[in-house]
């Protein structure tokens, strides 16, 4: 059960951790402004820009939300040889993260979302991108960098974080969780849908309920919190994860925790919340969720938490960390009986 105490503890042990991320990283680019008039070439809104900002995004967001929440992160992937990774790399020195983790190949690209935001709604994604799988060379450079990273320095959980881009094939993940259970580190994954069932063995295993259900090679509508319990039971024993969590949008997150001798099933609804932007939100979700994991916290807790950490995040206007003292104030209010 929380208290303050044990709230207050948590917080300030999150200070104490270092946490390693892997995966796809992205430059999220944002052009802002104000709409007023329809275009006169075409039946489409005419933006007045007024600010352009890029930020870290994908997996380099997570690296955001854990440091956001006073941890260490490190970043390790791999981005391509051009000017955007000089940007990127620009934009992790800013954020007072190290670029020891990145490898730089020159037959790819490095990842940018352009977002255009008009009247605080975005209007349009534009996608500059290679989502082409690493090469043999590409992936040997990737795995020495991780074991490099992990014989010289002390790592609390690694984080798994898969859009899909590239990074994350089935030799790269096979290997990452090997080594982490050779180092005893706990791995926590946010998966998507190509290497779905590759993550056999991690801690904690992330989908939301459409990669969860397309996991499963389930089509229609859900019976209910019962049934998804009962997928959720199936994958977990397929791929042998000990505490599988699932984001279900307005309808909260469930968490299914399978031990030797014991199993939980635990549905947290969510809180109501003026949503204005869903990006990043689980970024978020994983973040919270490997920091309470590491530090040991119940079942149930590291679920209720991060599904508050996800909510905050969403009533803000693009791709944001969550904000340490906001998570505080909120689990006190709210998760403190």
């Amino acid at each position: 059960m929380l208290t303050v105490e044990s709230v207050s503890r948590l917080f300030a042990d999150f200070d104490k951790l270092r946490v390693l991320i892997l995966g796809d990283v992205m430059i999220d680019s944002y052009l802002f402004g104000t709409v007023d008039r329809i275009s006169p070439e075409a039946p489409v809104p005419v933006v007045a820009v007024s600010k352009r900002t890029e930020r870290l995004g994908g997996a380099a967001n997570v690296a955001l939300n854990i440091k956001a929440l006073g941890a260490e992160a490190v970043i390790c992937s791999v981005v391509g040889n051009d000017e955007r990774a000089n940007i990127f790399e620009k934009l992790l020195i800013s954020h007072q993260l190290p670029v020891n983790g990145l490898i730089r190949s020159k037959n790819r690209i490095t990842t940018t979302k352009y977002r255009v935001i008009g009247n605080n709604v975005q209007m349009l994604r534009v996608d500059e991108e290679d989502t082409t799988e690493l090469n043999q060379r590409e992936s040997k450079d990737l795995l020495d960098r991780l074991e490099y990273l992990l014989q010289t320095e002390l790592f609390d959980a690694i984080i798994l974080q898969d859009y899909n881009k590239g990074v994350l094939t089935k030799e790269v993940i096979g290997e990452v969780i090997r080594l982490a259970a050779q180092h005893k580190i706990p791995v926590t994954v946010d998966p998507k849908k190509k290497n779905f069932m590759e993550f056999r063995g991690a801690t904690l295993f992330k989908p939301n309920l459409k990669e969860m259900r397309e996991g499963l090679g389930r089509s229609g509508s859900v019976s209910g919190i019962a049934e998804l319990f009962a997928d959720a039971a199936i994958l977990q024993d397929k791929m042998q994860i000990k505490y599988f969590m699932v984001t279900l949008s307005e309808k909260g997150v469930l968490i299914r925790m399978d031990d030797i001798n014991e199993t939980e099933e635990i549905h947290i609804p969510a809180h109501l919340r003026n949503i204005a932007d869903v990006s990043g939100a689980g970024d978020t979700v994983i973040s919270v969720a490997t920091l309470c994991l590491a530090l040991g916290q119940e079942t149930g807790d590291i679920a209720a938490i991060a599904n508050l950490a996800g909510g905050l995040v969403c009533e803000e206007v693009g791709v944001v960390p969550v904000n340490k003292n906001k998570l505080h104030d909120e689990v006190l209010r709210l998760l403190v009986h």
